[in-house]
């Protein structure tokens, strides 16, 4: 009886989670309440706070179940081999790139942190769960980009924060172009020519 009540209790979260990804996609954070999310998932609002705290818990928790693109892939910038860093960045965006474009989940969630949602007062735990993730992507970032220069591998003038923050934007603004309008471009096939582009810029002369 017990493990049914389990069961229960995780099938009720997710089909919370599973409204409040629609329905944050349709309408936006802001324009979505917690009154929005628990008829859609044919609950009463009590449902939805024995389950979460509040909008800024629900959001986090559909974030850790899709397990966005830029997070999904980082462990694409934790190898120990330093042969070929530039190489290990490229494959973490273009991972990033396709997880985008074949994870509709992921895709979602994307475009609810990036597209859909303002950081106001009730969603501070976000910005902070945001800043978080960015400042860790950018370490790792950094991390590659100066094992390159410790090899002679990049441009020996090169700095690596500088770098990881131009990456940064690079991804980001191309995620979100294609997001806006997804048939305007072959994310994954542009995107990495722009990639590839950019990181030859910073190869060291041969």
């Amino acid at each position: 009886m017990v493990r049914k009540t389990k069961e229960d209790a995780l099938a009720t979260r997710d089909s919370i989670l599973d409204a409040a990804e629609l329905l944050f996609v349709a309408q936006g954070m802001s324009g979505t309440t917690l009154q929005h999310i628990a008829s859609a998932a044919g609950l009463t609002r009590g449902a939805i706070y024995w389950h979460f705290e509040d909008k800024a818990a629900l959001f986090n928790a559909l974030m850790e179940r899709a397990k966005m693109p830029l997070e999904s892939a980082l462990q694409l910038l934790e190898k120990e081999d330093p042969t070929d860093p530039l190489g290990d960045i490229r494959e973490y965006i273009v991972c990033v790139f396709r997880l985008t474009v074949d994870d509709l989940r992921a895709r979602r969630a994307f475009e609810i942190a990036t597209l859909k949602m303002e950081f106001v007062e009730e969603m501070n735990a976000v910005r902070r769960r945001r800043a978080e993730m960015t400042g860790q992507w950018m370490l790792k970032l950094e991390g590659r980009v100066r094992i390159g220069i410790e090899h002679g591998l990049l441009k020996p003038d090169v700095d690596a924060k500088v770098v990881a923050l131009g990456l940064f934007a690079l991804l980001d603004g191309l995620l979100r172009a294609w997001l806006l309008d997804p048939q305007s471009f072959d994310l994954v096939k542009v995107g990495e020519q722009i990639i590839d582009t950019h990181l030859e810029c910073l190869r060291a002369v041969k």
